[in-house]
């Protein structure tokens, strides 16, 4: 995808996305039967400058990551059949590519190439969008993801000098904190750091608000499959078991809940709410069992589907009627049928509903944290998913589609974005009622049965219970109006405070070279003056000197200058 992606130049524009949409497909089929490490296999190195590299590591952990991820190049590339801009068909396939690659590495300098890569191609398709504030969110996008990467590249270096290997394996053993005499090292910190960005933790998550709304329809949908789920993946291999994340991950789910339920733009209601579902991943690589590990990579394989299912049920509404703010849309349920039911759909998967996709894989964590005696994060996981359901199972369909009726009458997508829509669909249907097959991709072999009458009670008590409160909230008066403004929080510090404390040093660098400008030149006139005055026709040196005068000083100077010459 990447090569070919460089080159889809060459075709003429009608011709670029099915030349997409092609190489995607045929790097699906090369992957699939590409052969998978068995257990006891180590992937096949090379040496470059001394150091051992594995360049290609297709196991039971990259494999499931590497189908989704084609699984989303394909759709993207459906989605965006009707787009005719080169920049998005090149970007995107190179975007792709270079996951799939990172998913696939065995050693560390690999897996930075790869993971520069993904900033680098993925910001165009903000870009794209060729507006002011998209420029400035891609700026901010390009500068953090690439700070990633410079981590990234100092821990491993860092690793190679303390113990001679690049191999990306598992940097962390249970017990070790992040402090204390058992803490990680420096070049696990910094790797730690690195992928921490780009999963967007807590304090480091903006940058995910800040971008994806401001990309492209189709660019929107690209990003929300590949950067962070890349990210999980990274934990999985490098931080399983690692404590501190699952009380990471529990503050991942709570805080988007918030300003998910106060954001207007429905796209950055979206970005939160991947927020949130990230923290379920984080916590399942926290817990680090068997069947948490299973249930985070089950979850991002869902995830990756049902979320790309609602960034495009969400960027159809803006296609076709140019925004995507709350408090603008609603009835478009009587002009874009199908597009509302995609929508439901994945708004049902990513609440959990039986027979969808997010209750087979998101139940997994949950169970891993009960079977681990985890009470707090047991709690914490069940509110996080009761609140998923009122900011993206409830909010997104109903504020789109439902509430007030705006009198905007569009016409329904068009046929490509539909075809998108309709195979993410059909496939948060098949794997919630087919799990089996999803379980067989996962690195464990380990019994779990989703369908149990407590869980299936259990699930929709929440989910049911959740609805009541919305509606309770709604007709009481009480539920929080959309904000129609750009809603800051953690980015406050760089998107407010920076830019302040950079003006006011500005206006006091500015006060400094005034008064010192205005000290030299008042020096420099006076020096000038100074030297006008000797040397003008009536200065010390400017004026005539009569000849005896001139004599008697070359006489003196010739004096010294013996003088000097004998002593």
């Amino acid at each position: 995808m990447i090569v070919g992606g460089l080159f889809l130049w060459l075709l003429p524009k009608r011709a670029q996305a099915a030349g997409a949409l092609s190489l995607a497909i045929l790097s699906t089929l090369l992957f699939w039967f590409t052969p998978v490490l068995a257990a006891d296999e180590t992937a096949k190195t090379f040496t470059m400058l001394g150091a051992d590299l594995h360049p290609i590591r297709v196991d039971s952990l990259s494999r499931p990551f590497g189908l989704v991820f084609h699984i989303a190049a394909i759709v993207s590339a459906i989605y965006a059949l009707h787009v005719r801009d080169t920049r998005q068909h090149i970007a995107g396939m190179v975007y792709a590519g270079a996951a799939i690659g990172a998913c696939c590495a065995g050693d560390l300098m690999t897996l930075f190439v790869f993971w520069e890569l993904t900033a680098i191609s993925s910001v165009f398709l903000v870009w794209a969008s060729d507006t002011p504030a998209a420029y400035r969110a891609g700026m901010r996008y390009l500068i953090i993801q690439v700070g990633s990467g410079v981590l990234l590249l100092t821990g491993a270096v860092i690793q190679y000098v303390e113990t001679g290997s690049l191999k990306f394996e598992l940097f962390v053993s249970e017990g070790q904190t992040l402090f204390g005499d058992s803490s990680i090292s420096p070049a696990a910190w910094c790797i730690l750091l690195a992928f921490a960005i780009k999963c967007a933790f807590p304090l480091l998550h903006n940058w995910l608000q800040d971008s994806y709304p401001k990309a492209t329809v189709t660019g929107t949908v690209f990003l929300s499959a590949f950067t962070t789920k890349l990210a999980i993946y990274s934990l999985a291999r490098g931080f399983a078991g690692f404590d501190p994340l699952i009380t990471i991950g529990c503050v991942m789910t709570l805080f988007p809940i918030i300003f998910a339920v106060i954001e207007n733009d429905l796209r950055r209601v979206l970005a939160y709410s991947l927020n949130n579902q990230l923290g379920f991943m984080v916590v399942g690589v926290g817990i680090g069992t068997e069947l948490a590990i299973n249930g985070t990579v089950a979850h991002a394989f869902c995830h990756i589907i049902y979320k790309s299912l609602l960034f495009m049920s969400v960027g159809a509404v803006l296609f076709r009627v140019g925004t995507a703010k709350a408090t603008e849309l609603g009835g478009l349920h009587k002009s874009m049928p199908w597009t509302t039911v995609f929508c439901m759909i994945g708004a049902g998967a990513i609440s959990g509903f039986p027979l969808l996709s997010g209750f087979v894989s998101k139940s997994m964590i949950i169970s891993a944290a009960g079977e681990e005696h985890m009470f707090g994060v047991w709690i914490v996981l069940l509110i996080a998913s009761a609140g998923v359901m009122e900011h993206s199972g409830i909010k997104i369909p109903f504020f789109a589609f439902f509430a007030h009726d705006s009198g905007k009458r569009v016409k329904e997508a068009p046929w490509n974005m539909l075809l998108a829509m309709s195979i993410a669909a059909f496939a948060c249907i098949a794997l919630g009622i087919a799990y089996p097959l999803l379980y067989r991709l996962l690195p464990f072999d380990v019994e779990y049965h989703p369908y149990t009458i407590t869980h299936v009670v259990t699930q929709l008590q929440l989910l049911l219970f959740a609805a009541l409160a919305f509606v309770a909230l709604m007709k009481s008066g009480l539920y929080p109006a959309e904000q129609r403004a750009v809603n800051l929080d953690t980015d406050w510090f760089y998107r407010r405070l920076i830019p302040k404390a950079t003006r006011g040093g500005q206006v006091a660098i500015e006060l400094v070279d005034q008064t010192l400008r205005h000290d030299f030149l008042l020096t420099l006139r006076s020096a000038l003056r100074m030297v006008q005055r000797s040397f003008n026709v009536n200065g010390l040196i400017g004026r005539t000197w009569s000849t005896s005068t001139m004599a008697f000083w070359a006489a003196t100077l010739l004096a010294i200058s013996l003088v000097l010459y004998y002593i």
